[in-house]
């Protein structure tokens, strides 16, 4: 430590020394490193509270990474370059699994587990073991790999790393209940400090010799504890003394601590840290989209390689460098972890420490209940309560967060696995909010939860690649690296990549939109529409396997969009009010938006910004890809199934027609399940779907151009040579036609007139809610009717509704357009297009529509049916 890490001012253990007797005596860092605080446990009265393991106080990443990193050096020379070749590490849960990954970064070429007390299915322990003075004692191994203990080979030695060494019960009767299956000649135990009183510092030679084996002892520093009689009782009056002062100037208190309530007072009883003055304004959490290198596991609870060592390692710049771009201005930062998440965003905040010059301090959440003192002289000086919100297998209960209320953070950056990402980290009283009461802004990065193939063994690598990283190459990895491919039984959502997000991949902002596709911006894929036909009619092509060129708008049209834009943002803002309260009421609380790429899109964008705006709410969104005759990307529904529960995913798209993208998305989700195969959408003229803004046929703006309203996204792509069996379908990012991109525009223009409409959305909900919306098909049987009576014969070349009609003129040959009469300014557009492109415009009286498109059997060129194959001329 530094002296500017150094707690000079204070020790933070006189607190507690004062009232209980305790005595912290060793080395001369020891009150450095360590300060004290009284747990609400009935097993121990006492706590000691690290300064360096980034749990219970925050402290720089770089230090804390540091400190674990220089004992796994020590342990390496200890063993020698052997030996530390062959050796595994094994740290504890919850408060030693960053500090064991630091440990194995350090030994350099060690794989890294982590015990766990959140049990998988389908992954077999590999061992357990209580701890008996803890307030959450049960223990797992759950290797990916049921022979990654034996990695090194037999005998090799095993590395185990806890915070404290303090009786040594934990540590001694994991190693003989872990000799028994897999014995080995050494093993080595690590700790931050060795408290061992007197008595129990000879019992490791005893131990050694029991088990026929030799073990090692490394500490950063060591000391002992000593306890007056009848500490545990003085220990529990005390904290009962603090509760009961704190109930009672709570109920005086008249709300006076706000949202926070009881649980978390302000001053010098339990939970305080509130500073004088009024509280931090609150602020809405902000989604950064991570891109979490795929493949590379969220931390050691079923094993970590060094070949996912050297893909983080190259990871890590531009990850920051994402969190760094959103914190924009802040100088004060936190990255706060999740419980037995802590090697990710440790690494996150040692990357953001070189990525910004802000001040930045790591901690994280805890299972553990310790009374907070708002005092100099004690070590937790303040607590956030907060429900859990990872639904874990002991059932619901309280969560903390220590020493961030009134730390002063400008902004905090909340690091959770997206197991963790859940309605109740969201909700009014979850985590999220805690943060935001005590804080000018509020990041939430997530990183993909690790789900072990159930198939592959050695953690899914071969020996060669899991032992590869040579031992000069400790401190870095090259950026080079990449971490092999499993082999596929069933596609695992962990090894398939994040979602892409923009600015890297669309104009979208990230926390808008994630999108479940490839990005195939490089590969050469339009041709003009007749070509594209002549394949798709020689039957050598399907129409999702290149792309039209993309349609650029004349100064005339682009004119027309905007006074289109101007003249229904209101009307669009109270459709898309009403279908996101129709949501909320019908698949709340917290439902997960999933849009069907591209026309979906922008509506799932403005419906997520409603929930936001209105409620605020930040629901996660997503854009997927669905091909007529082919489906729905069963990758991206894995990918859902895995980090949310299908049950929450509502499918999102901008307007029904006949009805065909309907049936499409129920037939594809017969073989998924928990999905809701119903379609929310802003617009539904045919009467196909139960959840919409409106079933009136108007001008949606956004249908009146391509990707330029989009996203700059292309329609999406499958084809064999590109898109693989374990590959999400593909799309471009057309980056080129940024000068002509009214997405932002078209967004911002609608969300404007969000508040004029509220009135009129909350009318509209209530009495659709009331409603029978049970799909009517109207718009089938009409297409059915216009399909005979203009000898088409064929509903597939009838596109119905404006959406489908500008479609047909900005990607097709069409044939004749009928356009409802006295239609208006809703058909502008369609008519300017009609004219550029030489299609008549037919008039007509009975329409349900307020136009229809037509492809003529006879004229093949363009004429795609639903299977997405030509149809032949009649």
């Amino acid at each position: 430590m530094t002296e500017e890490e150094a707690v000079d001012v204070e020790w933070s253990g006189n607190w507690v020394a004062g009232r209980l007797g305790v005595e912290l005596v060793g080395d001369g860092e020891l009150r450095e490193l360590l300060g004290l605080a009284l747990r609400r446990n009935p097993k121990r009265a006492h706590l000691l509270v690290s300064n360096v393991l980034g749990k219970h106080v925050p402290q720089r990443p770089s230090v804390v990474h540091g400190v674990g990193y220089e004992l796994g050096e020590r342990v390496r020379d200890l063993l020698g370059e052997a030996e530390a070749r062959r050796a595994v590490v094994l740290g504890y849960a919850e408060t030693a699994t960053g500090l064991g990954h630091a440990v194995a970064d350090g030994l350099g070429v060690a794989p890294y587990l982590h015990s766990t007390r959140r049990p998988v299915d389908g992954v077999a322990q590999a061992g357990g073991f209580e701890e008996a003075h803890s307030h959450a004692t049960s223990h797992l191994l759950l290797p990916e790999d049921p022979d990654l203990l034996d990695a090194g080979g037999e005998g090799a030695p095993l590395v185990l790393v806890d915070d404290e060494f303090s009786t040594g019960n934990t540590v001694l009767n994991t190693i003989r209940a872990l000799h028994v299956r897999y014995p080995r000649d050494r093993y080595v135990i690590v700790a931050l400090v060795d408290m061992r009183s007197e008595a129990d510092q000879g019992r490791l030679a005893e131990f050694a010799e029991e088990i026929g084996a030799r073990v090692d002892l490394v500490a950063r520093a060591r000391g002992t504890v000593r306890l007056p009689a009848g500490v545990l009782e003085k220990g529990r009056s005390l904290v009962a003394a603090h509760d009961a002062h704190d109930a009672s100037r709570s109920s005086g208190a008249s709300g006076a601590s706000g949202a926070s309530g009881a649980r978390e007072v302000g001053g010098a009883g339990d939970a305080g840290g509130a500073t004088a003055g009024s509280p931090a304004p609150r602020s809405a959490p902000t989604r950064v989209a991570l891109d979490w290198p795929a493949g590379v596991p969220d931390g050691g609870r079923h094993g970590f390689t060094p070949v996912h060592r050297a893909a983080l390692e190259a990871a890590l710049p531009v990850m920051a460098g994402r969190i760094a771009d959103a914190l924009g201005d802040a100088r004060s930062v936190l990255v706060l972890g999740f419980e037995e998440l802590m090697y990710a965003p440790l690494r996150l905040g040692t990357a953001l420490e070189d990525a910004t010059t802000a001040e930045v301090r790591y901690s994280t959440t805890t299972r553990s209940p310790v009374l907070a003192v708002d005092d100099p002289g004690y070590a937790i000086r303040s607590r956030l309560v907060f429900p859990a919100h990872d639904d874990p297998a002991d059932g619901p209960g309280d969560r903390y967060a220590y020493n961030v209320a009134g730390a002063g953070f400008d902004a905090v950056v909340a690091v959770v696995d997206s197991a963790a990402d859940t309605p109740a980290l969201h909700a009014p009283d979850g985590l999220l909010a805690r943060l935001a009461e005590h804080t000018g802004r509020v990041l939430l990065a997530v990183v993909p939860s690790y789900v072990p193939s159930r198939t592959t063994g050695r953690a899914g690598l071969p020996a060669s690649a899991r032992l590869s990283t040579p031992a000069s190459d400790r401190s870095s990895s090259p950026a080079s690296a990449t971490v092999p491919s499993p082999t596929f039984d069933r596609q695992e959502a962990a090894m398939l990549p994040e979602p892409l997000r923009g600015p890297a991949f669309s104009s979208y902002a990230a926390d808008d939109v994630g999108w479940l596709l490839q990005d195939l911006s490089d590969t050469p894929l339009e041709a003009p529409t007749e070509e594209r036909e002549e394949a798709i009619q020689s039957g050598g092509a399907h129409y999702a396997e290149s792309l039209p060129v993309e349609y650029q708008p004349s100064p005339q049209y682009q004119e027309l969009f905007k006074a289109a834009l101007d003249s229904s943002a209101a009307r669009i803002a109270r459709a898309v009010g009403t279908v996101t309260e129709t949501v909320l009421a019908e698949r709340g609380p917290r439902p997960v938006l999933v849009s069907l790429a591209r026309a979906g899109t922008p509506v799932g964008v403005l419906m997520r910004r409603w929930a936001e705006h209105r409620h605020g709410i930040d629901l996660p969104h997503y854009a997927v890809s669905i091909v007529r005759g082919r489906g729905i990307d069963a990758n991206s529904l894995r990918w859902l199934a895995a980090h949310h529960d299908p049950a929450d995913v509502v499918f999102v798209d901008g307007w029904t027609g006949k009805g065909a993208i309907t049936r499409e998305l129920a037939a594809a989700l017969e073989e998924f399940e928990g999905f809701n195969p119903e379609i929310a959408v802003l617009a539904d003229p045919g009467g196909c779907v139960r959840t919409y803004g409106t079933r009136e046929d108007f001008l949606i703006p956004s249908a009146c151009l391509n990707s330029t309203v989009s996203g700059l996204i292309s329609r999406t792509v499958l084809r064999s040579d590109l898109v693989g069996p374990h590959d999400f379908h593909g799309a471009k990012f057309y980056r080129e036609l940024v000068g002509s991109d009214v997405s932002g525009l078209f967004l911002d223009t609608v969300a404007a007139r969000f508040d004029e409409v509220v009135e009129a959305v909350d009318a509209e909900a209530k009495e659709l809610l009331a409603a029978d919306r049970a799909p009517t098909w109207e718009g089938w049987a009409a297409v059915e009717r216009i399909s005979e009576e203009y000898g088409i014969h064929d509903v597939n070349l009838v596109k119905p509704g404006v959406g489908e009609t500008t479609r047909v003129l900005l990607r097709r040959v069409p044939w004749k357009i009928l356009a409802k009469r006295g239609a208006g300014a809703d058909l502008d557009h369609v008519r300017l297009l009609a004219e550029q492109r030489g299609v008549p415009v037919e008039e007509v009286g009975e329409l349900p529509y307020t136009c229809v498109g037509l492809i003529h059997p006879k004229y093949t060129r363009g004429a795609t049916g639903a299977d997405g194959t030509a149809v032949t001329a009649k």
